[in-house]
C-alpha cells in the first residue's frame, strides 16, 4: 500500500469512526465509504457521498448526517485540514499535502519496481495474440494486436498475475498447401519453366525470393521428387521461413512470446477426435444434409455451426474448439485472446462450443483489436513506399520507428478504431506524445548531468533526504500523479485496458512540464536542491517503469 493508498485508508477509518460516534452505525460494523479525487481543486482533495448513503440507516437529510459526521471526525488523526459540505451532502476534504512527499521515498526505495502490485494474487493467465497465418508479412492489424497483446502482459504481469504469452501458428490448412504450391510455382519459374501460380496462392515479393533462391541452391533437383515428397518439402520450406521473418519483425517489435503452439499438434496428438466424442457425449452434435453440426444456438449463438463438412473434410471451427480446450486443460485461471476485427463473429460460437463442452466460458476473453487506418500529408496512405504493396508492420517500423508505433497502437482502446498520423508520429514537437513523454524523461536527466557538473551529489536513496522543501502546489501535484502509478496499472489490469498507461504516462508529462516550467531545480539552497534531485529520481523510475510496460524506451537525451 503506497502513500496514496495509505492516507485514503485513514480518511475512511476516521469517517467510519465519525459515523460510530455520530451514532449512525455501530461499533464494528463496516459501511462501504468511498472516497474519489474530485476533477475540479476547488471541491477539495477528497470527496465522499457516504453521508447520502446513509440516509436509510441514519432516518436523516443528507446534509445533517455530513455536518454530524464532520463534527464527530477526528481531522488532525486524517490528516483533514478543513472540510466542506457540498450540494445535497457531499463531504469534500482539504487535505495537509505533506505526507505525498512519502511516495518520493517509495519509489526511489522501489525502484525498477516501483507502480508493481500484488492486485492478481498470483492467478495464472494465458494472453494469445497476433497468431497470424505464416503466409506472409505482419500487416497493420497484426502489429496493433501485437503492441496491445504485449503490453498487456506486460500490465497483468506488473500487477501481480502470472502471466503466459501464446502464439497459435496455423500451419495446418489450406492456406499453408496454397503456400506451398505458391513456392513451388514460383520455383519453376526461376526454372523458367511455365507455372501458373495457384487460384489462391501468394503473389508477395517474398514467394518469388523463396522460389529464385531454391532455383539457385538446388538447381531442378526438387523437381525429380515425388508430388507428396516435393509437396512436404515446399511446405517445411515455406513454413519455416515465413516463421523466421514473423520472429524477426516480432523481435524488433520487442515482442516475445513463451509458446508457440502448432496446429499440426492438434492433429498430431489427436486432440480433435476426443473433442469431438466429449460434444456427442453432452449431446450437443447433430447430423444434418450429411454434414456434423455443433448445436450453439442454445448458448447463445444466432445459427448452429458445421463442424465436419459433408465431403468429410473439418471446419476451420473444430481444430480451433480443440485448441482452446487444449487451453482449459492446462489450468489457467483465465484466458485472454486478442483478434483482429474480422473475427467478432467468431466470439459467440467458441464461447457457445467451451460452454458445449462443459468449461466456464467466463474463463474466456476475447479483446477485438479494430482496424487501423494510416495517414501521412493528410492523405490516407494504402500502399508501401517501398514495396507498393500493403504497409506492413515492417514498414512502418522503418518509417516512424519501434517506439512511435508501439506508443500510437497502445494509447488507444482495442474495440475504438484508430487513425495513426506518419507525420505526427516523426515530429519532433510537443504535439507529437511520444516525444513530449520521452522528452520529460530526458530533461530529468539533463538536470542529473547538470548536477553532476556543478559537483552536487546525486541521493542515491531518498532515505534521509529533509523533504520539507517539496511544499508547493506544483510539487504536490508532481508527487500525487507519481503516487497513481500502482492504483493505474492495477486497474489497467482489471480492465484489460493497457492504453491507461499510456494516458497516465502522458499526464505525468504533462504535469512534470508544468513543475519544470514554474520552479527551478538546481538552487542556491542545499537542501532545497536535494529535495528536488530526489523527487526527479522518483519520477524517473515512474516514466521508466510505465513507458516499460507499453514497450518504449525511455531516452536519457532527445
Amino acid at each position: 500500500m503506497n502513500a496514496l493508498e495509505q492516507q485514503k485508508q485513514k480518511v475512511t477509518d476516521a469517517l467510519r469512526q465519525a459515523a460510530v460516534k455520530a451514532g449512525f452505525v455501530a461499533e464494528g460494523e463496516a459501511p462501504v465509504i468511498t472516497l474519489e479525487v474530485p476533477k475540479e481543486k476547488a471541491h477539495g482533495d477528497l470527496a465522499t457521498n457516504f453521508a447520502m448513503q446513509m440516509t436509510k440507516t441514519a432516518k436523516k437529510p443528507p446534509r445533517a448526517i455530513a455536518e454530524a459526521l464532520l463534527a464527530a471526525l477526528d481531522g488532525k488523526a486524517a490528516g483533514v485540514e478543513r472540510a466542506e459540505i457540498a450540494g445535497p451532502g457531499f463531504i469534500n476534504l482539504f487535505m495537509d499535502k505533506s505526507y505525498l512527499r512519502e511516495i518520493v521515498v517509495q519509489a526511489v526505495s522501489q525502484g525498477d519496481d516501483y507502480g508493481r502490485t500484488d492486485f492478481g494474487k498470483g492467478a495464472k493467465v494465458q494472453v494469445e495474440f497476433v497468431s497470424a497465418n505464416p503466409t506472409g508479412s505482419l500487416h497493420l492489424g497484426h502489429a496493433r494486436g501485437a503492441a496491445v497483446g504485449d503490453a498487456l502482459c506486460n500490465v497483468l504481469d506488473f500487477a501481480g498475475f502470472n502471466v503466459e504469452r501464446e502464439y497459435y501458428i496455423n500451419d495446418a490448412g489450406n492456406q499453408i498447401a496454397n503456400l506451398a504450391y505458391s513456392i513451388e510455382a514460383r520455383y519453376k519459374q526461376a526454372l523458367g519453366q511455365e507455372a501458373a501460380m495457384p487460384e489462391d496462392g501468394y503473389h508477395g515479393e517474398d514467394i518469388v525470393a523463396f522460389g529464385r533462391e531454391l532455383a539457385e541452391s538446388k538447381g531442378d533437383a526438387l523437381l525429380s521428387l515425388p508430388d507428396g515428397e516435393r509437396f512436404a518439402f515446399f511446405r517445411q520450406y515455406g513454413l519455416e521461413r515465413e516463421l523466421d521473418k514473423i520472429k524477426r519483425d516480432l523481435e524488433r517489435f520487442r515482442v516475445r512470446f513463451d509458446h508457440w503452439f502448432s496446429e499440426t499438434s492438434i492433429y498430431a496428438d489427436g486432440l480433435i477426435e476426443p473433442t469431438l466424442a466429449k460434444l456427442r457425449e453432452n449431446g450437443h452434435v447433430f447430423e444434418h444434409e450429411g454434414a456434423v453440426w455443433l448445436r450453439t444456438t442454445p448458448f447463445g449463438d444466432d445459427k448452429d455451426r458445421v463442424l465436419i463438412k459433408n465431403d468429410g473434410s473439418y471446419t476451420y471451427l473444430l481444430p480451433d474448439i480443440a485448441y482452446h480446450l487444449n487451453k482449459y486443460s492446462r489450468g489457467y485461471d483465465r484466458m485472454i485472446n486478442i483478434w483482429g476485427a474480422d473475427h467478432h463473429g467468431y466470439v459467440p460460437r467458441m464461447k457457445a462450443a467451451m460452454e458445449a463442452l462443459g468449461e466456464d466460458p467466463a474463463k474466456l476473453t476475447v479483446l477485438i483489436a479494430q482496424m487501423v487506418s494510416l495517414y501521412q500529408g493528410g492523405e490516407k496512405v494504402k500502399m508501401s513506399k517501398r514495396t507498393g504493396k500493403a504497409v506492413t508492420m515492417e514498414d512502418l517500423m522503418d518509417e516512424v520507428g519501434v517506439d512511435a508505433t508501439r506508443y500510437f497502437f497502445a494509447m488507444r482502446s482495442t474495440d475504438s478504431h484508430l487513425d495513426f498520423d506518419m507525420d505526427l508520429a516523426v515530429s519532433q514537437s510537443n504535439e507529437n506524445p511520444v516525444f513530449y513523454v520521452q522528452y520529460a524523461h530526458a530533461r530529468i536527466c539533463s538536470v542529473f548531468r547538470q548536477a553532476e557538473e556543478k559537483g552536487i551529489a546525486m541521493p542515491a536513496t531518498a532515505e534521509g533526504v529533509d523533504l520539507s522543501p517539496l511544499a508547493s502546489e506544483a510539487a504536490y501535484d508532481l508527487l500525487r500523479k507519481i503516487g497513481e502509478l500502482p492504483a493505474e496499472v492495477a486497474e489497467a489490469a482489471e480492465s484489460l485496458a493497457p492504453h491507461r498507461v499510456v494516458r497516465y504516462v502522458f499526464e505525468l508529462a504533462s504535469q512534470f512540464h508544468s513543475y519544470y516550467k514554474a520552479e527551478r531545480v538546481l538552487t542556491e539552497d542545499e537542501a532545497e536542491t536535494r529535495a528536488k534531485l530526489a523527487l526527479f529520481l522518483a519520477l524517473k523510475h515512474a516514466f521508466v517503469n510505465a513507458l516499460r510496460l507499453i514497450g518504449v524506451h525511455a531516452p536519457d537525451r532527445m
